[in-house]
């Protein structure tokens, strides 16, 4: 059995990588580290894992596990690995935005993969060191990575993403209180969101002559969890022809599909999919992707990540249906 640490055991992320874990055929929870929860069980935090666990969370650190996940906020894993070294067998998969960007990817010694699968899946089995991909960025990756293969990004792009409240995290804020989020809508960060640089990364990756705006408005919604995005540009391709270049580009994706029908946010709630739809309006192509922030676009793509170094399975332990009612 794999012997998975995690650092940084009390948020959201967190509690869906324990949840997930706990159900992983492959793997099994060796240590869950937070200082400030340490001698608690891991269900008070938790609530949804009573029954589930009886294990507490730890101060010490277990620096022979096989896989480690750093679920620290943004900034703090490279101070968390500048102080701890693990085995040199021990695989890292850092969930922060440390070093998803290639500047940042050498740290240390350790060369960070960026942990997209349909993009990097090669690099990644071959990587001990994940950079896992933020959740917009991961929405937003999926829907233009097909048209970058093709260098048919040609025009500014205009992208319209909502999130859930689970994204902003456990520590509350004047926005995210129940009673300013519900029955409420608004944007934050317009055209400045910290995603834009992986975005803009993995485009050039596929397309280098890129050089247009992504043009991107982050918005609030009033549900929990969950990213609904619509994206579009500039396409005189067919829409037929589009559609067959995006299905042939996740062919193999384990987790991303190309749907025919208009999409809702329910479909993929719960669930590591991506679900992808395609539309035209005269000369505009309408991308929309859809996933759950908490699951593909953050603990369950780590999850991924994780069955692709160590060769498994990728769907292991990720078969999960929609909580759609």
């Amino acid at each position: 059995m794999i012997q998975a640490g995690i650092i940084g055991g009390a948020g959201y992320t967190a509690g869906e990588l324990i949840r997930l874990l706990l159900r992983h055929p492959a793997a099994e929870i060796n240590f869950v580290y937070s200082t400030s929860n340490a001698g608690n069980l891991i269900s008070d935090v938790h609530q949804d894992l009573l029954g589930e666990t009886e294990q507490k969370f730890t101060s010490e650190i277990n620096t022979d596990v096989d896989v480690l996940f750093l679920c620290l906020g943004h900034g703090n894993s490279k101070s968390f690995l500048e102080k701890h070294s693990f085995s040199a067998q021990t695989k890292i998969i850092d969930l922060s935005n440390d070093f998803r960007l290639s500047p940042d990817a050498d740290f240390n010694g350790m060369h960070f993969v960026y942990g997209l699968p349909e993009l990097n899946k090669a690099e990644i089995e071959n990587a001990q060191y994940i950079a896992n991909p933020g959740c917009f960025a991961t929405a937003i990756q999926l829907a233009l990575l097909p048209l970058a293969q093709h260098d048919l990004l040609q025009h500014d792009v205009h992208v319209n993403a909502v999130t859930g409240a689970t994204g902003a995290g456990t520590s509350l804020s004047p926005t995210s209180h129940f009673p300013w989020r519900d029955n409420n809508f608004s944007y934050y960060k317009p055209f400045t969101h910290q995603h834009l640089g992986e975005i803009g990364q993995s485009i050039t990756q596929l397309q280098n002559n890129f050089d247009r705006d992504i043009l991107f408005m982050p918005n609030r919604g009033n549900f929990s969890r969950g990213i609904f995005a619509t994206a579009y540009t500039e396409c005189t391709e067919d829409l037929e022809k589009i559609k067959e270049l995006y299905k042939a580009f996740y062919k193999n994706a384990a987790f991303t599909t190309v749907s025919d029908k208009e999409l809702h946010l329910k479909q993929v709630v719960n669930t590591n999919k991506c679900l992808i739809h395609l539309h035209k309006h005269k000369n505009k192509l309408l991308i929309t992707s859809i996933i759950d922030n908490l699951t593909k676009g953050a603990s369950g793509q780590a999850i991924h990540n994780m069955n692709l170094i160590f060769g498994l399975e990728e769907s292991l332990g990720l078969q999960l249906k929609a909580a759609y009612f």
